[in-house]
């Protein structure tokens, strides 16, 4: 295939690599012809890197080179051009402007896609003559290395289109997910939960933003935590796409922007590219403090219990890890005077568990019970503890059997839920609302987060991790616990609860129905 790219920035010469790299021939090109030819040059050299790592053939970097053509003017006439990719500046002018004056020197047959990230589609085809000829064609950056690409059907976009789209993606190398045209398409939509609950976590004062990003490391399973996320995106980048697709979605309370952020854009804290963002950044930048030694009586004797009949199963696992520890556990109807309580909370504060249980609200404490990735606990505190205690309470909680490593415990601010699931509820709620207005298919909603956001899993599939009832459990307790529209059960979740589905089945539509046996 000839495939024309306009614009010959970081995008647009990542996708010239990677088509040329797969065998089509590229048209290179921008307003400004120095930029055409940088972009070559550094195609050449990340060729010459992958050969020179065994990733890819002298010859065939060599073939690829010469499959690239540099263009003096993105408008010549091309005959034989079959696809055309815009990789311009994000700006719904300019990117109409493009496709205006390419629309009167290309073939009608060449089909148009743009790269887009927060535009919509048909609004950019909207410009044309024949908006039917135009889709998104949304790449990651790196382009060769971030093997995702969303395909974006505008409302006008021919059918076959999105398919010719998909088999050149696939035949490439990549994995192509189809998107509906809606804001943040389908990556930055489903991003959305983890960095909004992080900020409202934040707002709260449950925890900092290194308490935040261990947790969400090393019990999530998570490379990077949310502010170490942020910090590496640009803090004004994500502020924009948190507000652009909230304002898209008519103000849906799941994605609902935190009060921190304007302030912190004004100031310049961006994160890496600033020097300063969240953390500090530099030669002379310390990062995080380190978490403070445990100091407490590892030997006081705690006393476990489930704030209700349904998280018993969870008292008792933690009863007997920490029995395994060889901490004194004790039993019984009620606590002793000495012992720390700690209570295995699932959506719900402890707080309350203290208030319905009668409990010594200067000993008792919050333990999360998610199955932790890494070796790490959460100790929740209430404002009614006695710190000496908490203490006492972290330090038991960082005994390890024999031979084990010691458990990190983190010390946050009683909160429904406590830190790692009010995260993890956020991130399949809003992936079970992506899936619920059809705006891309389960399967890929988890292949596209995993792959352009890399979480260890899927958004859905991490829901089926825990089940889909025991989810339901959670966002409703959530939901009761706090009052707030954010935490409010998706259908999606509570109809397969309800059925016994999987959270990653499409299930069946009235169209399957309708549709031939």
């Amino acid at each position: 295939m000839r495939i024309r790219i306009v614009g010959a920035g970081a995008m647009g010469r990542g996708i010239a690599q990677w088509a040329a790299a797969a065998g089509h021939t590229v048209e290179l090109c921008d307003v400004r012809a120095e930029a055409v030819a940088d972009a070559v040059a550094f195609v050449r050299s990340m060729l010459e890197r992958a050969v020179a790592k065994g990733r890819m053939d002298a010859a065939d970097a060599e073939s690829a080179v010469e499959r690239l053509v540099a263009l003096d003017d993105p408008w010549a006439a091309g005959p034989d051009v079959e696809l055309v990719i815009e990789a311009v500046r994000e700006d719904l002018a300019t990117k109409a402007e493009v496709f205006g004056r390419l629309e009167q020197a290309l073939p009608a047959s060449a089909v148009f896609a743009t790269n887009t990230s927060s535009l919509s589609v048909t609004r950019i085809a909207a410009a044309l003559r024949d908006p039917t000829r135009l889709a998104g064609l949304h790449f990651f950056n790196p382009v060769p290395l971030m093997r995702i690409v969303e395909v974006v059907p505008g409302a006008a976009t021919r059918p076959e289109i999105p398919p010719l789209l998909t088999s050149l993606v696939e035949g490439c190398g990549h994995r192509a997910v189809t998107v509906a045209d809606t804001p943040g398409f389908l990556v930055n939509h489903a991003g959305r939960g983890l960095v909004t609950e992080a900020l409202a976590l934040l707002e709260e004062g449950v925890g900092g933003p290194a308490d935040i990003d261990r947790i969400a490391r090393d019990v999530l399973g998570l490379r990077m935590g949310p502010f170490e996320l942020m910090d590496l995106t640009g803090l004004d980048v994500t502020a924009a796409v948190i507000d652009s697709i909230w304002e898209g979605f008519r103000y849906e309370d799941r994605l609902r922007p935190s009060f921190l952020t304007p302030n912190r854009v004004t100031a310049g804290l961006h994160g890496r590219k600033t020097g300063h963002g969240w953390y500090g950044y530099g030669p002379e930048a310390t990062g995080p403090a380190p978490e403070p030694e445990v100091t407490g009586d590892a030997d006081r004797p705690v006393y476990v219990v489930a704030p209700d009949p349904a998280r018993e199963a969870d008292a008792a696992a933690l009863r007997e890890a920490l029995a395994a520890a060889g901490a004194v556990v004790e039993s019984g109807g009620r606590p002793s005077g000495d012992a720390v309580v700690l209570v295995p909370v699932w959506g719900t504060a402890v707080a309350s568990a203290v208030a319905a249980h009668g409990l010594p609200a200067a000993r008792t404490f919050g333990v999360d019970p998610l199955p932790a990735a890494g070796r790490r606990r959460v100790l929740a505190v209430t404002p009614a503890a006695d710190a000496a205690s908490g203490r006492d309470a972290r330090a038991v909680l960082a005994r390890a059997a024999d031979g084990e490593e010691p458990f990190a415990v983190s010390v946050v601010r009683d909160t429904a839920g406590s830190v790692a699931q009010r995260l993890l509820a956020s991130i399949v709620s809003v992936a079970a609302s992506i899936a619920e207005r059809s705006l891309a298919a389960p399967a890929d909603i988890d292949v596209a987060v995993t792959t352009g956001l890399g979480y260890p899993v899927g958004p859905l599939a991490w829901g089926d991790r825990i089940g889909a009832a025991r989810m339901l459990e959670l966002h409703r307790a959530l939901h009761d616990t706090t009052g707030d529209p954010r935490h409010r059960p998706t259908r999606w979740v509570t109809e397969r609860a309800a059925l016994g589905l999987a959270l990653t089945d499409p299930g069946t539509s009235p169209a399957d129905v309708l549709g031939a046996p």
